[in-house]
């Protein structure tokens, strides 16, 4: 949704000196995303509003040239006594003389660096330029000049500056509108939340008082079905002047929207659909050929929508007819026999609400993604129609002279919509943020919201242009939207004490860190598979392998089942490596798969109340086993070659050892034997066993393989069931002994040249079994110790385990010691 600031500033009282980025800001607080803000290139120097006053054909040219005497006001000072007038040569012939147009004089500057001065041409002298609107930067029509009234038409007077009246101050803010905010896609929208954003008074341009129109129903019209449409209102015109060109305002901001201008008729349309929300459609009266009926549409009727494509309709299509047959796409586009044309005088203006969901699927099956389509889809305002109707019919009286005929049509068949109960506690509850009971009601009446109830107990009753309120939960994010997401803080939760890793997360990390640090890169997939991948990998009908699960909304039709190994996604990750050069690749992946299998249908349990017991056990039982598996596919060099030697390939045995590698992280010995399994080469393949149960395979892939995946000659893999790997056994430390221990320290005095490690060896050596623990403690220079020695101070912690040492044996060992540590190194004993 684009919006002009200006057009903007006519239902909102933005605040004085508000800047355009403060703007900004309140729009991202009402929670829309600002996508863009445009601004006007820059024009300077005078441009003002000028009349023409006479038009003098110059002949003798190639082609129309004009000179014209415009009246630009008192914005000419010292114009030589011409009063104000000057004279402009001009090639366009659009505009007449009583025509309010654009004039840009000497000393401005228009995009692109444009500079105008006053210059002879075509024998004439020319005081400015009467523009276009590309001259302008504000569209890209440059056929003919901007004009922006007529004679007599509510046009600004000559010398008004001009950049206000074109549009060339205004700012368009550029709105990335959500499918709950169909609202937002109006101006009437946008207000009501600038006004709230802002805290400013705003008007709803929806408040207006209806005209008394009488008579009888302008036309005789049915609804077949109401479901799809539960109020369908119209109003009938004449006398339309089929030449009267929308104002220039009306142009401008359709432009400033995004819209192009097409006719009076259609134009006021689309600007009733830009400021109320509620799109139209006009109909060429004389074209509608008796009474018209909503309905769905028939086997085999067809349609020419305004696009000028025929359109095979479906029995879902809802249609507006008449007397011949469909002459309109309901709520998505017209039809083509009905459309206003160049010469329409009479018209029939419908506004009518759509169920959004049906109109979704019409719009989506012809692939029409139009403008009434899109807000028809989102929901808007079943108030509107009749205001939408006496706006149009009120522009089009004042720009086109026509009037209505005959009285209103409204067929109505709405009902009440049901209050929403709310806990007045519930947005403190879920936001964390303290809302009382009365800034709860202030927040919904400021959405529109009808709030009574006593206590805590409310009953709320959403407004009309709200069809996203359904819940609760709906009415507790308007709250907190209106009530500020910046005013909930930025608390970040106490994590809980965890228990840690469980054994399998630890098993689990444990592999694949096994696999890392030995060469192997990790390379997940997606989980998906088909049966095209399995016919590669050659495995059989019977084989297990083969009984997928499927997906009810799979990404890929041609991947439409949960895999059942890991070996296709892993394989074709290696081929697309070797494709874009790599030599030596070694990958592997671990992750569930999902065997199939006869089960049960998931049931689907709707979310009003939490699933029965039955309901649960019967999805817990639709659930597919999951077990984990290992794999890794190797190519190339194993070990690389370079000024070592020539390198080593990968072979089947690189896949066996990876097998190893996996189950000796997970705390398990495998054992190996010759086996066959598609898809390795039957006689290099190896069963991998945990006791007598058969937990994977490892070998050399089959040859029609790695030719069907642009594999190289004798690429390995492995898979393995970690899940089918027994848990570890718990590690068992060394004996205790639960005997006291003898602590003794000594010094020994030693040369500066032997290594403490020398004598630490000799120590343990010469102590023997009963020593538990040695440690150096302390070294010391200086008297006694002689120059050229130094003293080495030792702890020893001696135990037995069967006994309590005594003295005698203590003694026994520190001399052992000791005497070992002489011979060796030539320590003596510190006295």
């Amino acid at each position: 949704m684009r919006v002009p600031i200006g057009w903007l500033a006519e239902y909102v009282d933005v605040p004085a000196g508000t800047s355009v980025e403060e703007l900004d800001a309140t729009f991202v607080r009402q929670g829309l995303e600002v996508e863009g803000v445009h601004r006007p290139e820059q024009v300077t120097g005078p441009l003002v509003v000028g009349k023409v006053l006479v038009i003098e054909e110059l002949t003798g040219f190639k082609k129309p040239i004009r000179y014209c005497r415009v009246e630009v006001g008192e914005a000419v000072a010292g114009d030589g006594g011409r009063g104000g007038v000057v004279g402009i040569v001009c090639g366009a012939t659009n505009f007449a003389v009583g025509d309010t147009v654009v004039v840009a004089l000497p000393g401005a500057v228009l995009p692109g660096g444009f500079a105008i001065a006053a210059r002879k041409t075509y024998d004439h002298i020319s005081d400015g330029m009467i523009c276009s609107v590309r001259e302008l930067g504000i569209g890209e029509d440059h056929a003919g000049i901007l004009v922006l009234g007529g004679d007599g038409a509510d046009v600004p007077a000559p010398g008004t500056p001009a950049g206000p009246v074109t549009g060339l101050d205004d700012v368009v803010v550029e709105l990335a509108v959500t499918p709950d905010r169909g609202y937002c896609l109006a101006m009437r929208g946008i207000a009501r939340e600038m006004g709230t954003g802002l805290a400013t008074t705003w008007r709803d341009p929806g408040s207006v008082s209806l005209p008394a129109w009488s008579g009888e129903p302008a036309w005789q019209v049915t609804v077949a079905d109401t479901d799809r449409c539960d109020r369908f209102s119209m109003l009938a015109m004449e006398g339309l002047d089929p030449t009267a060109p929308s104002p220039w305002w009306m142009r401008r901001r359709l432009a400033q929207a995004g819209v192009r201008s097409i006719s009076l008729a259609v134009d006021v349309t689309n600007y009733v659909m830009l400021e109320l929300g509620q799109p139209m459609h006009a109909f060429d009266r004389d074209a509608v050929t008796g009474p018209i009926t909503v309905r769905l549409a028939r086997e085999d009727e067809q349609l020419t929508t305004l696009d000028g494509t025929v359109r095979a309709l479906s029995a879902d299509d809802l249609l507006i007819t008449d007397k011949t047959g469909p002459i309109g796409l309901a709520a998505v586009m017209g039809g083509a026999s009905t459309e206003i044309g160049d010469g329409t005088t009479s018209v029939l203006l419908e506004a009518a609400h759509w169920e959004p969901t049906g109109v979704a699927r019409t719009a989506r099956r012809h692939r029409l993604p139009s403008e009434a389509a899109k807000r028809f889809e989102r929901g808007v305002d079943p108030e509107m129609t009749v205001v939408a109707l006496a706006r149009a019919a009120e522009l089009l009286a004042e720009y086109g002279g026509a009037r209505v005929v005959g009285g209103l049509v409204d067929v109505d068949t709405r009902g009440p919509v049901p209050p929403i109960p709310l806990d007045a506690g519930k947005p403190s509850r879920v936001a964390g943020v303290a809302y009382p009971r009365p800034r709860v009601l202030e927040l919904l009446e400021a959405v529109g919201c009808t709030v009574d109830g006593d206590g805590d107990a409310l009953r709320v009753t959403p407004p009309p242009w709200r069809p996203d309120l359904t819940d609760p939960a709906d009415l507790v994010e308007e709250v907190v939207r209106l009530g500020g997401y910046d005013e909930i803080p930025s608390v970040l939760p106490t994590a809980p004490p965890g228990r840690g890793l469980t054994d399998t997360q630890r098993r689990r990390r444990s592999v694949g860190r096994a696999l890392a640090e030995n060469g192997y890169v990790e390379a997940p997939s997606y989980p998906f598979i088909g049966a095209a991948a399995l016919d590669i990998l050659g495995v059989a009908d019977d084989d297990p392998r083969r009984q997928v699960v499927l997906v009810r909304n799979p990404l890929s039709e041609e991947e439409p089942a949960l895999r059942t190994t890991l070996l296709p996604g892993l394989l074709t990750t290696l081929a697309r490596n070797l494709s874009r050069g790599q030599r030596d690749v070694a990958l592997f992946e671990h992750g569930a798969v999902f065997p199939g299998g006869v089960r049960s249908s998931a049931p689907l349990p709707g979310v009003e109340r939490r699933p029965a017991a039955g309901e649960l056990a019967a999805l817990l039982g639709a659930v597919p086993d999951q077990p984990w598996h290992v794999a890794v596919a190797l190519a190339g060099n194993r070990e690389p070659r370079g000024w070592w030697g020539a390198g080593r390939p990968a072979v089947w045995a690189d896949a066996v050892q990876a097998a190893r590698l996996v189950a000796a992280a997970a705390g398990a010995e495998l054992a190996v034997r010759a086996g066959e399994r598609a898809p390795w080469h039957p006689g290099r393949c190896a069963e991998l066993l945990v006791g007598e149960t058969v937990v994977g395979h490892a070998g050399e892939l089959h040859p029609r393989v790695c030719a069907a995946l642009d594999l190289p000659p004798r690429t390995s893999a492995m898979e393995l069931d970690l899940d089918a790997l027994p848990p570890a056994e718990v590690p068992v430390g060394p004996p205790i002994s639960a005997f006291p221990p003898v602590l003794l320290d000594l010094a020994l005095v030693v040369e500066d040249d032997v290594p403490a490690a020398e004598v630490a060896a000799a120590l343990r050596a010469g102590a023997g079994e009963l020593l538990e623990s040695l440690r150096l403690f302390d070294v010391y220079t200086g008297a006694p110790v002689p120059a050229g020695s130094r003293s080495l101070a030792y702890a020893f912690t001696l135990r037995a385990p069967d006994r309590t040492l005594t003295s005698e044996e203590a003694t026994a060992v520190r001399d052992a010691a000791v005497a070992a540590a002489a011979a060796a190194t030539g320590a003596e004993l510190r006295g």
